[in-house]
C-alpha cells in the first residue's frame, strides 16, 4: 500500500550529520537486567532530590514517555560504558563528564594527539533498520507495509524502550535524553513566536508536520490495524516525536553502505564548528566505528566531532542547539519574487518552472558574498520587456547548477543597477524584521553567552536564548551584505562607462571581484 511516509520530506532536509559508518551485523537479544543505584542521602541533597524528580515528572507529562534520562545523569551514561564493555568495545581514553556547553561530553582522560584514533565501538553495538527487533512481530509487520528507514528507526526505538530492562539496547536507551532538544518538542505557537524574523521558521514548522503527518500514516496502516503489537498507549505521537528527536541529534549516515546508525557512547561527542573530526568505520578491519581527533587534546579537554558544516539555522532544527561559539558555516535565505503586476510575468514563472525554480525563491547568502544565483534570479525580476529571449538564459543562472551570467550584455546599466536595489531592499526589510524582533522587551536584555549552559533557568528562557542568538548570527551576514550591496551600487551609480565590480558572474575580476571587495572591508565589516 502506497502510504504519505514514503514522500516525507524531513529525511529531504539534509540535517542528518554526513558522517560514513561500517555495516551492522545483527545482535543477540540481551535478557539481563541491569540494576541501577539508588542515592540516598539527607538535607540539601533530598531537596534537590526532590526537585529533580519534579522536573523528571514534568518532562514525562510534556513528552508523554517514560523512558530515558535527564540531559545531566552521568550515572546512566558510566552504566552504558560498563555495558558496552562487556560486549566488546574497548578500553577508553575518553570519559563522559559534565560540560559546560552541551551537558554531556566526553572528554580526555589523559594527553590526545592530533591524528589518534579513538572510541572502536563494535559494529554489533550499532543500531540500524536491519537490527534485530525483541518484538519480533513488530518488526515483521512494519517490513511488510514497507516501512522506510527513517520511521522504521524510529518505531524501533519506541517498541525497544517499551520492552525497557527485557530490551537488548535498555543500557542505551536509559542514557537518552528524556526531552530530546529537536525542535520536535517546540509547539507550532512557540515557532512562530521565537522564530518569526528567521527564514528558519518555515523550515521549522515544515519538520513538525512532516513527522506529525508520519505519524499519522503509520497509525492509520500499521499501528490501528495491529493494536496488540502497537497498543495506543505506547506509540503515541508524543512517543514518535520523542524517537524523532533522538534520531535527528544522534543518526549518522553510512554512505557506504546507504544505510543510518546510532552508535551508543559515539553520540556522546559533541559538536564544534572548527571540528574536521567525524565517525567512520574502521578502515584496517572494518568492525569497528572510529574517529581520528583533528587537533591535540590536553587531559580533561572536551574532544569534538563534526555533525557537518552546518549552520546554526541547522544545528537548531536537528539538535536543538546553536554553538557560542562563531559558526564559519552560517548562511541566511533571502527571499525574492516576481511582480505579478509586471506584463511579462507569467513569460518569467515559465523560464523558472522550467528550470525547477519558483516564484517566491529562496537563497542561501554567506558572510562571503552574495550568490551568483540570487543576482541571475533579481535580473530576471527587473529585466524590461524589450529582452524576453534572455529569459531562459537568467533562469538557467540562478539554478544551483548555473554556470554565470554575463549581465552586461543582457542588461543596462540601469536594470544592473535597479537588480542591486531590489536585492538591498530585500536586504533591508529583512534586517528590520531582525532589528525589531531584537530590540523588542521580551528579548532585549537576554544574554546569549548563556546559550549551551545547563542548567538553565527555565524551558521558556532557554528558547528565548537560542532565538536571540540565531537571529543575531543571521542579522550579522545581512549587515555585511548590505556594505557589499551599497558599495556596488555606488559604483554603478557613479560611473557612465566600464565594467562594474561584478560584470560577469562567476568570472574572475582583475580589480578582484565581489569577494575581493569583501576583503577589502573586512576590517569595517568585522565590527558587526
Amino acid at each position: 500500500m502506497a502510504m504519505a511516509i514514503f514522500a516525507m520530506a524531513t529525511p529531504a532536509l539534509s540535517l542528518q550529520p554526513s558522517l560514513p559508518l561500517h555495516n551492522v551485523m545483527l545482535h543477540p537479544c540481551f535478557s539481563t537486567p541491569l540494576r541501577f543505584k539508588a542515592h540516598s542521602g539527607t538535607g540539601i541533597f533530598c531537596v534537590l532530590q526532590q526537585q529533580q524528580q519534579r522536573k523528571e515528572h514534568h518532562d514525562r507529562k510534556r513528552t508523554g514517555v517514560d523512558w530515558g534520562c535527564d540531559p545531566l545523569s552521568l550515572e546512566n551514561g558510566t552504566l552504558l560504558k560498563e555495558w558496552l564493555s562487556t560486549e566488546g568495545l574497548a578500553k577508553q581514553k575518553l570519559e563522559l563528564e559534565r560540560v559546560e556547553s552541551g551537558g554531556r561530553g566526553l572528554v580526555a582522560k589523559q594527553s590526545l594527539r592530533q591524528g589518534e584514533r579513538l572510541l572502536f565501538v563494535p559494529s554489533r553495538l550499532i543500531i540500524t533498520a536491519q537490527s534485530e527487533w525483541g518484538c519480533k512481530e513488530a518488526g515483521e509487520l512494519l517490513k511488510e507495509a514497507g516501512v522506510p528507514e527513517w520511521p522504521m528507526l524510529a518505531t524501533y526505538l519506541i517498541s525497544e524502550a517499551s520492552l525497557g530492562r527485557s530490551s537488548h539496547w535498555f543500557p542505551y536507551i536509559a542514557t537518552l535524553p528524556q526531552s530530546p532538544t529537536s525542535i520536535l518538542q517546540w509547539t507550532e505557537a512557540e515557532v512562530g513566536t521565537w522564530l518569526s524574523a528567521s527564514p528558519v521558521r518555515e523550515r521549522a514548522l515544515d519538520c513538525i508536520r512532516d513527522v506529525t503527518e508520519t505519524y499519522k500514516d503509520l497509525q492509520a496502516t500499521v499501528f490501528a490495524k495491529h493494536p496488540q503489537v502497537f497498543p495506543a498507549k505506547t506509540y503515541t505521537l508524543e512517543a514518535f516525536k520523542w524517537a524523532f528527536g533522538i534520531l535527528f541529534s544522534r543518526l549518522v549516515r553510512m554512505p557506504s553502505l546507504g544505510q543510518l546508525a546510532l552508535v551508543p557512547w559515539g553520540d556522546m561527542l559533541n559538536h564544534s564548528p572548527q571540528a574536521a573530526a567525524f565517525l567512520d568505520s574502521d578502515q584496517s578491519n572494518a568492525k569497528a566505528v572510529v574517529f581520528v581527533t583533528d587537533k591535540s587534546y590536553e587531559s580533561g579537554e572536551q574532544v569534538f566531532i563534526s555533525y557537518g558544516k552546518r549552520s546554526s539555522g541547522e544545528l537548531l532544527l536537528a539538535y536543538g542547539f546553536i554553538p557560542p561559539e562563531l559558526n564559519p558555516h552560517d548562511f541566511v535565505e533571502l527571499e525574492l519574487a516576481l511582480n505579478e503586476e509586471d506584463p511579462l510575468y507569467d513569460a518569467k514563472l515559465a523560464a523558472l518552472r522550467e528550470q525547477g525554480l519558483s516564484s517566491p525563491q529562496r537563497f542561501p547568502v554567506r558572510k562571503d558574498g552574495l550568490p551568483e544565483q540570487l543576482i541571475a534570479y533579481a535580473c530576471l525580476v527587473v529585466s524590461p520587456a524589450t529582452i524576453p529571449a534572455h529569459f531562459s538564459q537568467m533562469a538557467e543562472a540562478a539554478t544551483q547548477a548555473g554556470t554565470g551570467l554575463d549581465i552586461q550584455s543582457i542588461l543596462s546599466r540601469d536594470d544592473e543597477t535597479n537588480a542591486y536595489e531590489l536585492i538591498l531592499a530585500v536586504c533591508e526589510n529583512s534586517v528590520a524584521d531582525y532589528s525589531k524582533f531584537l530590540e523588542s522587551n521580551e528579548v532585549q536584555h537576554v544574554d546569549v553567552n548563556q546559550v549551551g549552559s545547563i542548567p538553565r533557568t527555565s524551558r521558556h528562557q532557554m528558547l528565548k536564548e537560542l532565538a536571540v542568538a540565531l537571529c543575531q548570527a543571521e542579522r550579522r551576514i545581512l549587515y555585511r551584505l548590505q556594505h557589499i550591496l551599497r558599495t556596488e551600487l555606488r559604483t554603478l551609480r557613479s560611473k557612465s562607462t566600464g565594467d562594474s565590480f561584478i560584470g560577469t558572474y562567476g568570472k574572475k575580476r582583475s580589480n578582484g571581484g565581489l569577494f575581493g571587495l569583501f576583503k577589502w572591508n573586512v576590517d569595517f565589516l568585522e565590527k558587526y
